[in-house]
């Protein structure tokens, strides 16, 4: 499960530590408690397609009128077509070596491949699932990406506010310089949140704005460090360059961040959210999704799909509206809400 890395435990409404005293040793800590929770954010789309899979195999025979109704709600549900066909021809392979006949057998095998699909093994960043270093780093570094419309600014807020709850010193950076709307947006969350926020004026350098964040970091002594980043995709190069003139500035400052590189999808726009995805990870090396949205639509198959396509894991998802909806994704709880 996708942890929240943590400095010290301090209820919400508890003091700061004073000035002076020793830090605790930053260590992982259990995420935040998500209002709505997964189980009722996937509920329009277990509602609308995966509450079908019971019947499919109640009827008891796995035959080929079986695997048809099993690809067209999976591909309903937007799993994908190229997704979809891969969880199937794995079901069936195995269904075919271990003589499976019977069809709550098949069902449970269904379950445990799709677990697999989402499951993608070793984390790939420094901070979540169980992946934080012996010595953590300070301040720990998170580069959010993703496109305009996606809800990666209300993400932000809400990936912050489980950081501020756990007791860390969070310092936002608005480096989406070429909206007004999004520095105005990161300084209401940081209001809201009570997290500084280091911003220049619109049209400003992306860049300068991460050095100046990096170095409030260092002199206010921050836990968390989150970085936004502008969604435009004029083109290709024009994301990549930027991107890595970002990256280069943060690695001046500390060779191995950022120690998490988040990809904010909107799970709405379904499977048109693959291919700018897909910029994204080619210009940067991403190492963690953020499912946004997911209380809002009926095809929550499309995380699948996403983790299947661009084989990056997700680790949060979006419940609702509030600053507390942000859940920790768990492959495992969220295939069993989908099938219960």
């Amino acid at each position: 499960m996708a942890r929240f890395f943590r400095r010290k435990q301090v209820a919400p409404d508890q003091p700061e530590q004073t000035p002076g005293q020793t830090p605790p040793v930053a260590v992982p800590e259990a995420p935040v408690a998500d209002a709505k929770g997964v189980e009722e954010a996937v509920e329009r789309t277990r509602r609308s397609w995966f509450s079908r899979i019971g019947g499919i195999f109640q009827r008891g025979e796995l035959d080929e009128q079986l695997w048809e109704e099993l690809e067209e709600t999976l591909i309903g549900a937007d799993t994908g077509v190229e997704t979809t066909m891969r969880i199937l021809d794995r079901l069936r392979e195995r269904v075919r070596k271990e003589g499976i006949r019977d069809a709550a057998a098949a069902q449970e095998a269904l379950k445990q491949e799709l677990i697999a699909i989402l499951d993608l093994g070793p984390p790939k960043g420094k901070l979540w699932d169980g992946a934080a270093p012996a010595t953590p780093p300070h301040p720990a570094i998170i580069l959010v990406v993703g496109v305009n419309g996606t809800g990666k600014t209300t993400s932000i807020g809400k990936l912050a506010h489980g950081y501020v709850r756990q007791g860390n010193r969070v310092l936002l950076a608005a480096g989406d310089t070429f909206r007004a709307a999004a520095i105005d947006q990161l300084k209401h969350w940081g209001e809201r949140i009570g997290a500084d926020v280091v911003a220049h004026q619109q049209g400003a350098d992306p860049g300068a704005v991460v050095f100046d964040a990096l170095t409030a970091a260092e002199k206010r002594d921050a836990d968390i460090l989150i970085i936004d980043t502008a969604g435009r995709l004029h083109t290709k190069a024009n994301l990549m360059d930027e991107l890595s003139k970002v990256n280069r500035i943060i690695q001046r400052k500390d060779e191995s961040a950022p120690h998490e590189v988040l990809l904010v999808i909107d799970a709405t726009t379904g499977q048109n959210a693959l291919p700018q995805a897909k910029y994204f990870t080619e210009a940067v090396g991403v190492t963690a999704i953020l499912l946004s949205k997911l209380d809002g639509t009926a095809r929550g198959g499309v995380i699948f799909a996403v983790t299947d396509q661009l084989g990056i894991p997700v680790r949060f998802v979006g419940t609702g509206e509030a600053p507390q909806d942000l859940a920790p994704f768990d492959a495992e709880r969220f295939v069993e809400a989908l099938l219960a």
